[in-house]
């Protein structure tokens, strides 16, 4: 007996195993499920049985597919990309449309298949290449923006299309097509129109309220796509076309993000019953003889396709290497090919083994140019030599973004300006350095660029890239790139262009550091973990301790900063009691607490005082604690110096505390040396013993007057900020 709930069940578990097996394969599950098709149709097991149920869920995947693409529908995107976006959406439209057609006709398909055929080899899939961009992290680089401006451009195309399409399958026999245009034209104001009126007056009040349960919001968004398509199909119209104007008439709200996101996994999850659909409805005996056919159209379009991407973007002044990346990302055809393929086959304009070919070309295209997009690195480095075919000569698009400066001296050259890449910027820029910005968004160098900062158009994976940056006058070069295997490379090049000056990489795990000291970097920077750290003190720090409720005083918090005036200070030096009427009773250091710190107690980076006292006395010594070290612009000058603990100069036997360093000479202990290690920073109550060494810091003056006391030590020396020599 014929049970529907089970046969779904074998048809989800199959489509489990089989996204499984593509994902090992770096396969998209369109791929996959074109496949669980063709195995559970009747070529394979014979499972699908229940055809009305597969076609009702694959319609409304395709409704929640075409919505969501109107929800996103961004034409600031294209605005943002210029004009090449536009010039290579429309001239890749129309080269494949038009060589299409002659290749198909040479095959000797009648001319309206031959049509639809042109037309389905023009569109690629926004989906699958937005999602392999946003997994390489390159969604935001000048590449891909101009591969998403040109895809939406392609959907512009597609949603055309399929409005021509409407008025076919709307057309009474015999009816002229004119007549049937301008029948679809009415019929299409009219629906444009109430929707306007809808969408000005109704759904901001209905979403308002409705967005109170994000459930209901999610309610809402499927049922708004369904009804819309279903209210297009009556007025002869696809339903396809009602559920993209149903996207649109929300993609101006605040809620197309939420909806958009929320909407994705249910897309994704009825789309497999289309592509169920599409596999097993394919007329598997006659895909043999079409074999060459969808071989010499699939190498048409991996191979045409980026080519014509490429030659528009190098009359436009665009680098080989970028215009490479954009064309691989056109490489293929998409589910609106399969879509549109499909309305023309139930209208009679195509026929099945039609349906088959384009299939049989989308499997191949959308495999085999996953990998490209996934290897177009290494693509690039194999065909770099050839693509200068494709530049232009003298200035290249993407300098306009470039901001080289004057050819004043540089101290950091800053590779990567995401969150922590800027946030350094930041700190840098307010202790005064001079610093170069490098990314490979525009968006990103265009606002550092606004504010006068010289920035440089590149990617820290282009081999070319060292050479345009300037390593003459950098005391530095940090790499902020999430891929260690890239700062390595980076690393690398830079010692081999000769540059002499000190290499910062970031490293995310733990395991990359040694990777990191290998090649050469004179600081690892360890982003995520510096930041644990921090967390964790300020979780653990003593205020927790003090949580009492009903205080007749005020408890407060700061924690030190390394550009602070109180850093390398003592509580006695600082005087906060005397100056502000507050009191210093706790400090946390690396998850220890101190209690009660007596007056030599030293504060250092990182430390979070806690202090008490009214409000007045609390914020006063908080400005104090938070204040930036005196200088105004100009760095004040220091030395360091290792001094060993010498038999007769009075320091054996005696604590750090009891010798007061900082009250006596002026200067600091950062760390002391001892036969069994380096310690710092050292504890107040440290004992000096015979054999150490004091690592102390101060004004030149300072450290001159310890070294005539204490013997000569080594010495060095800079300035107090980031990037200083020494």
């Amino acid at each position: 007996m014929y049970h529907v709930f089970e046969e779904t069940a074998l048809i989800l578990l199959l489509a489990a195993v089989l996204g499984f097996i593509g994902l090992q394969l770096r396969q998209p599950l369109i791929i996959s499920f074109i496949a669980l098709g063709i195995i559970a149709g009747p070529w394979g097991l014979d499972l699908v049985h229940g055809q009305e149920q597969i076609e009702l869920l694959a319609g409304i995947g395709i409704s929640l597919l075409l919505f969501v693409v109107g929800l996103k529908l961004d034409f600031r995107q294209i605005r943002t990309t210029g004009r090449v976006s536009l010039a290579t959406g429309l001239g890749q439209v129309v080269f494949t449309s038009v060589i299409g057609f002659g290749i198909v006709l040479a095959f000797g398909l009648p001319v309206l298949e031959a049509v639809y055929v042109a037309i389905a080899l023009t569109f690629s899939s926004t989906i699958i290449i937005i999602k392999l961009l946003t997994d390489k992290m390159e969604i935001d680089s000048l590449h891909g923006r101009i591969a998403v401006g040109f895809l939406i451009v392609q959907d512009g195309v597609a949603i055309i299309a399929l409005i021509l399409l409407s008025a076919f399958a709307g057309r009474e026999a015999n009816e002229p097509l004119w007549y049937s245009l301008l029948l679809v034209a009415g019929k299409g104001v009219a629906l444009l129109a109430v929707l306007a009126v809808v969408t000005r007056f109704v759904l901001p009040w209905l979403l308002h309220h409705m967005a109170r349960c994000a459930e209901l919001l999610v309610l809402f968004g499927v049922a708004w796509a369904v009804a819309l398509a279903a209210a297009a199909e009556l007025l002869g119209f696809s339903k396809e076309l009602g559920a993209f104007l149903a996207g649109v008439s929300l993609a101006f709200t605040p809620y197309r993000e939420e909806l958009s996101a929320r909407l994705a996994t249910i897309r994704d999850f009825l789309l497999l019953f289309f592509f169920l659909d599409l596999g097993a409805s394919l007329q598997l005996a006659g895909l043999g003889q079409q074999a060459w056919q969808a071989l010499i159209l699939s190498l048409f379009v991996l191979i045409g396709n980026p080519l014509v991407v490429m030659v528009i973007m190098g009359v436009m002044g665009y680098r080989g290497r970028t215009s490479l990346l954009a064309g691989l990302t056109v490489a293929q055809i998409s589910e609106f090919s399969l879509i549109l393929i499909a309305m023309g086959a139930s209208i009679g304009h195509v026929t099945e083994s039609t349906v088959g070919l384009v299939t049989l070309v989308g499997l191949v295209t959308i495999g085999l140019s996953t990998y490209m997009i996934v290897y177009s690195r290494r693509l690039y480095g194999l065909l770099a030599p050839v693509l200068r075919v494709f530049e232009r000569k003298g200035a290249f698009a993407e300098a306009a973004a470039d901001r080289p400066g004057d050819g004043a001296d540089v101290d950091v050259v800053l590779i990567g300006l995401g969150r922590y890449g800027s946030d350094t910027a930041e700190l840098l820029l307010a202790r005064g350095q001079r610093i170069v910005g490098v990314d490979f968004d525009p968006a990103v160098l265009n606002e550092w660029g606004g504010r006068g900062v010289n920035v440089v158009y590149a990617d820290a994976e282009d081999p070319d890239m060292v050479s345009r940056l300037p390593l003459s006058s950098a005391h530095w070069v940090l790499c902020d790139v999430p891929d260690v295997a890239v700062g390595t490379t980076l690393a690398r090049r830079l010692r081999e262009a000769g540059y002499k000056g000190r290499v910062a990489l970031a490293a995310r795990r733990p395991e990359d550091t040694a990777l990191c000291a290998a090649a050469g970097a004179d600081l690892v920077l360890h982003p995520f973990s510096d930041a644990a750290i921090i967390a964790a003190d300020a979780l653990t720090s003593a205020i927790r301790h003090l949580d009492v409720t009903e205080l007749p005083f005020e408890l407060s918090e700061i924690r030190i900063r390394v550009d602070a005036d109180a850093a390398g200070r003592s509580l006695s030096d600082l005087r906060i009691r005397e100056a502000t009427g507050a009191q210093v009773i706790a400090v946390s250091r690396a998850g220890k607490s101190h209690f009660d710190p007596g007056p030599d107690f030293v504060l250092y980076p990182g430390d979070h005082v806690v202090i008490m006292g009214d409000q007045a006395a609390t914020e006063g010594a908080a400005a104090l604690l938070s204040a930036q070290r005196p200088g105004g612009e100009e760095s004040e000058e220091f030395e360091w110096l290792w001094v060993p603990v010498a038999p007769d100069g009075g320091w054996v036997g005696r604590s750090l505390r009891t010798l007061a360093f900082r009250s006596a000479y002026g200067v600091s202990v950062l760390a002391v040396e001892r036969p069994d290690g380096v310690v710092g920073p050292p504890d107040a109550d440290e004992t000096l013993g015979l054999g150490y060494r004091l690592l102390l810091l101060g004004e030149p003056e300072d450290v001159a007057g310890i070294t005539a006391a204490a013997g000569v030590g080594w010495r060095g020396s800079g300035a107090q900020s980031p990037g200083g020599k020494g």
